[in-house]
């Protein structure tokens, strides 16, 4: 059977079938194509595969059906043209750094991301000659002094991890496109069913398929989304060559994350909302950081950019580190770990985990606090996630 044009169909019809090529098997649902290399009918087809004058299977590293039906789905969900898929997130940001820049060029990055990615700006990626300098999320002037004439990239998550700041994507395309930059947008916490980076002018986007795409943290991998001549050429002949590639049954998994994708991400955003809602009425919070909530600076712009506020929610507890660690220690139901984006509802101290890489006065300027805890809202019911979370307040409170 052809594959569909994805053009043609809506996003929850493309989330179950876009990318999928039956075989000559005739099966329903995507196969796993475990295999390391593929063969060819004749020296001739070997050679012209090889040269890039025949399209087909060469070698899994770069080549494999299962990880390519993957990469047409999520470009089809994303609206972009093409989809290179990585072995993480992590080497998603790589792979489009190593791709896309070389030694001498400059980046403006977000002060607000994930703290490895700070670290493979400034730590990794300097060894290089690649420089980056940080800026405040939604301070645009800011944005705009820190461009120089060897800038190429302007990268930012939004919303920010993990105080769910939100930037004006348009705006900071506008600007990256006037001084000739690629404005390269990381939508793993909101995913294309809640926003739509191409449409608002962003040139790249990122996926840690780890979270939301896969939703039941089994599996690490990442995705880089761009135009054909963008993705297809310089990103994918960096992973052609390096090989951070996605394993075939790490694809396979994601395609049937994304499968249940949109009703997945309604209700870790109608449970965080009530979570925060509940969170804002709780002795012993200094403040709750939540898109959806009338009081979240950027509530308005979330409203018009983004098609719902997402499944994170942090706060801050008063009595600092130690309180946050009571806290965390009380609750029950929810699972003590750095990754997000899971039906199972979990709980962090970024301070010391997930941002425990940058300094004291890093951390600070960002404004993650020791009292600051990250909650990813899974799918359990409402009233058992309250009451696991009550168990903290009844610790740090008595």
């Amino acid at each position: 059977m052809s594959k569909l044009d994805p053009k043609l169909y809506g996003n929850d019809t493309n989330a179950v079938r876009a990318g999928q090529q039956r075989s000559s098997e005739g099966e329903n649902s995507e196969p796993i194509f475990t295999s390391s290399s593929f063969t060819f009918k004749s020296a001739a087809e070997a050679a012209a595969r090889f040269a890039g004058d025949e399209s087909g299977n060469i070698y899994s590293r770069f080549t494999n059906p299962t990880v390519r039906t993957f990469e047409e789905r999520l470009a089809a969900l994303e609206g972009g043209e093409r989809c290179v898929a990585t072995s993480s997130g992590m080497s998603a940001i790589l792979s489009t750094c190593m791709g896309l820049l070389k030694a001498g060029d400059h980046i403006v990055s977000s002060a607000s991301i994930f703290g490895t990615s700070v670290s493979l700006f400034s730590k990794v990626l300097s060894k290089f000659d690649l420089h980056t300098s940080f800026v405040t999320l939604t301070d645009y002037n800011a944005w705009e002094a820190a461009i120089r004439p060897e800038t190429r990239m302007l990268f930012l998550e939004t919303p920010s991890n993990p105080l769910t700041e939100i930037a004006d994507i348009r705006r900071l395309a506008d600007l990256a496109h006037s001084r000739d930059c690629l404005l390269v947008v990381d939508n793993c916490f909101c995913t294309p069913v809640l926003q739509r980076p191409f449409e608002l002018g962003a040139d790249i986007v990122i996926h840690s398929a780890t979270k939301y795409l896969d939703g039941q943290g089994r599996c690490i991998g990442g995705a880089v989304i761009g135009r054909e001549d963008v993705v297809g050429e310089d990103i994918f002949a960096f992973l052609r060559t390096a090989g951070p590639s996605m394993s075939p049954f790490n694809a396979w998994v994601f395609l049937k994350g994304l499968e249940t994708l949109r009703l997945r991400m309604q209700e870790h955003c109608r449970n965080a909302q009530q979570i925060a809602e509940w969170l804002m009425r709780q002795e012993g919070i200094e403040k709750v950081y939540y898109p959806g909530l009338q009081g979240h600076p950027q509530h308005a712009l979330a409203r018009t950019q983004q098609s719902g506020f997402g499944g994170i929610v942090s706060f801050e507890l008063v009595g600092g580190k130690a309180a946050a660690w009571r806290f965390i220690d009380a609750t029950e139901l929810f699972s003590i770990t750095s990754n997000l984006g899971d039906t199972k509802s979990t709980i962090t101290h970024p301070a010391s985990t997930t941002h425990n890489k940058l300094s004291d006065a890093e951390r600070q300027a960002v404004g993650i606090n020791e009292g600051l805890i990250r909650l990813s809202l899974g799918l359990e019911d409402i009233n058992d996630i309250k009451a696991d979370l009550h168990k903290g307040f009844l610790k740090v409170l008595k």
